[in-house]
């Protein structure tokens, strides 16, 4: 296992739309699965998208400890380690929050995305088995940030109003603000 380096804003393949996982088991995959994992622990973040690790597959990890999910009035439950294969999202109604974001691969800052509340995901698990599975509030906020990855969209571009786009120190420093993700 490796840890990886983080591609960060203005690097192309951040902008590009990630490639199917046609043998989720390959030893490819399964490589890239173990490393990403410990580079999501060496960083301490929630997700990460294999563009954010240089490598232009469909293929997301995320882990979302109880105190996050607290966040927006949720349970506070763990949402264990997960690895999802060739994501798919569908949004479930029309409510969306607006939520405050921060990314490994746009360091340092952080701002207030919309995002639907609720969201079914479609997705293979690590061993290519399929899934589905309805979530909402923080959790669906996490899986539509990593899936925005892998079609090359970073949260500044989901945006509505970019005044609220700043840096992390300063957000806590004059309004006690924290990015949650």
């Amino acid at each position: 296992m490796a840890v990886l380096k983080i591609a960060r804003m203005g690097h192309p393949i951040l902008r590009q739309v990630a490639a199917t996982v046609t043998d989720p088991k390959s030893s490819q995959i399964q490589t890239l699965i173990s490393d990403m994992i410990e580079t999501l622990e060496d960083c301490g973040g929630i997700g990460l998208a294999a563009p954010q690790v240089h490598v232009s597959q469909r293929v997301v990890i995320y882990a979302i400890p109880g105190q996050r999910m607290g966040r927006e009035g949720e349970e506070g439950v763990d949402v264990p380690l997960s690895v999802l294969i060739n994501p798919r999202l569908e949004p479930l109604g029309e409510e969306m929050d607006l939520g405050t974001e921060a990314c490994l691969s746009v360091p340092g800052l952080m701002g207030n995305v919309p995002r639907w509340r609720k969201v079914r995901l479609r997705a293979l698990d690590a061993e290519g088995a399929p899934f589905e599975l309805e979530v909402a509030g923080f959790h669906a906020r996490v899986l539509q940030h990593e899936c925005d990855h892998l079609d090359g969209i970073l949260y500044p571009q989901r945006m509505t109003d970019l005044t609220s786009l700043s840096f992390v120190e300063e957000a806590r420093r004059y309004f006690g603000q924290t990015a949650e993700h």
